[in-house]
């Protein structure tokens, strides 16, 4: 698996970007390619052959993340495949990809890269709710007082350059927001905020998952006795919106007992990954559990209202082949890289 794992990587580079030429467009995007009876999607094999060429790069003598040309390189394992994705109109399997930052951070990447980002998703939450010219204030105040308590010309200029910074990234929030974003990906997201911009629309979705899991109570209303899911209020219920019938079906108990059981197989698969005496195989391993638990954290706040709609499967649950396929040969990769562990060594 280590010795093909950067050729892998690069067919799958080739093939997604032939999907964008040959693709046929589906719901706006083109991340499909059919084969006779037949269609699968690039997108989601290329996670496979991302890990693999991740694990590949850190497997590499005396590879780490203390030098800046190595850390660019491991963000370009996955950035590169997120973008061309992103060329093919598919911008939550692209999201996904974001994941691989966690296998960085097990492999010591800085935790002030961390901060910064979750300080800087904070900050674009903040923009679209209050407007950027207040969140402009507010830095503005913010910079002033770090000067006015200090009183020292550098920590001044770092202040500047600071509040520079954060102002240019308030101003590109709001540029892709109202001028990249499509009305439809606009409208997801405000509706996030304020399901009621758009009730029998984009908000119609988050409004029945949420009824139907409430409807669900404390024991659920039995298998297949659901009404908001079974007659269809709730839309692409076996698929995005699966969470949804579990909570209906099998109220409060029934969803913390599945919340449970992936939690625990979210840690078997970080034992399996500590334990396969191999760096390869611990990189592969975090990169497996990382795309599982974005997907896990997504799907399910698309469901109780705390993300916006993006169109993210819940893994091994939801209806479909492809990441069905994927996660499955995922795991088997990883299972074999922990039997064999002795022999790597």
């Amino acid at each position: 698996i280590m010795a093909v794992s950067y050729l892998a990587y690069g067919l799958t580079i080739f093939i997604l970007l032939l999907t964008i030429i040959i693709a046929p467009e589906v719901k706006g995007a083109k991340a499909w390619i059919r084969i006779g009876g037949f269609q699968f999607q690039p997108g989601e094999f290329a996670k496979i052959t991302t890990a693999m060429a991740l694990a590949k790069l850190f497997s590499e003598p005396d590879f780490n993340l203390k030098t800046l040309s190595n850390i660019i390189k491991a963000f370009l394992i996955f950035v590169v495949p997120a973008l061309i994705i992103i060329l093919q109109r598919d911008t939550g399997t692209a999201l996904v990809y974001s994941a691989f930052i966690l296998v960085l951070y097990r492999e010591g990447l800085s935790g002030w890269i961390l901060v910064i980002g979750i300080l800087m998703g904070i900050i674009g939450v903040l923009t679209l709710v209050f407007g950027k010219i207040k969140i402009l204030i507010g830095v503005g105040i913010l910079g002033a007082l770090v000067y006015l308590i200090s009183r020292k010309s550098k920590v001044f200029w770092l202040t500047f350059l600071a509040v520079l910074v954060v102002s240019a990234y308030i101003f590109s929030v709001d540029v892709i927001v109202n001028k990249v974003l499509k009305p439809h990906q606009r409208k997801r997201i405000m509706v996030l905020f304020n399901p009621n911009v758009d009730p029998l629309g984009a908000g119609w979705n988050i409004t029945q998952a949420k009824i139907a899991i409430g409807s669900g109570g404390l024991y659920g209303k039995g298998f297949l006795e659901g009404t908001q899911t079974r007659f269809d209020f709730v839309p692409e219920q076996e698929t995005d919106f699966i969470f949804c019938t579990i909570g209906e079906e099998h109220g409060w108990i029934g969803s913390v007992a599945f919340l449970i059981v992936f939690g625990l197989f979210l840690i078997r698969i970080i034992f399996l990954a500590e334990n396969s005496k191999s760096v390869y195989g611990r990189v592969f391993g975090y990169s497996f559990f990382s795309l599982l638990l974005i997907h896990f954290i997504i799907n399910i706040g698309m469901n109780v209202g705390y993300l916006p709609v993006i169109g993210i499967p819940l893994p091994f649950i939801s209806y479909g082949g492809s990441h069905l396929i994927t996660f499955t040969i995922m795991f088997a990769i990883l299972q074999t890289l922990y039997m064999n562990r002795l022999k790597m060594i």
